[in-house]
């Protein structure tokens, strides 16, 4: 990285990875502000006694979460057309990856709204990335330190801050 200008560094470390990854950041939020309803997504229905989701995992929110992850794709198209097909991929496998979240603790025997470290702060990221990749445009690895400790740091912020407003029961 001798002799490149910084702000090259910091479109490639910061700015390209946060435009790339936000559909996903957008799909994961949106529940949370738009979701709940009384819908479950699982239909209260189970797999060996264990419900599949959970009551956290609604219709509406994941309604919400494609709606808002698409939204962004469709807001960057005039600027970055590829972005579109990848703000799709990005959001659905932030959805794939949440609802795998929950369906393995349900099946380790956890309660809706209870953590699993990592699973809960990463899964969503993981599944974007992976969804996505085939694509191309990945940010580089410096780009990708660089949001799993975003993602992290913001996992935390946003999920205390909706608990204060009060649009979460628990603050993770």
């Amino acid at each position: 990285m001798h002799g490149v200008p910084l702000y090259n560094l910091l479109y490639a470390i910061i700015l390209y990875p946060i435009i790339y990854i936000f559909p996903a950041y957008a799909a994961n939020g949106a529940p949370v502000i738009f979701g709940g309803g009384k819908l479950p997504l699982d239909l209260h229905k189970k797999i060996s006694g264990k419900r599949i989701f959970g009551d956290n995992k609604t219709v509406k929110g994941t309604i919400a979460s494609l709606v808002c992850g698409v939204a962004v794709g469709l807001i960057y198209y005039p600027f970055l057309h590829y972005m579109l097909p990848i703000a799709i991929l990005l959001t659905i496998g932030a959805n794939f990856g949440d609802l795998l979240g929950s369906f393995i603790k349900r099946r380790v025997g956890i309660a809706s709204g209870r953590p699993i470290p990592l699973l809960d702060q990463y899964g969503f990221f993981v599944f974007a990335l992976i969804f996505a990749a085939p694509l191309g445009y990945l940010p580089d690895v410096y780009g990708i330190v660089f949001l799993i400790v975003l993602t992290g740091i913001l996992h935390l912020l946003t999920n205390m801050g909706a608990h204060k407003m009060r649009l979460k029961k628990v603050p993770w």
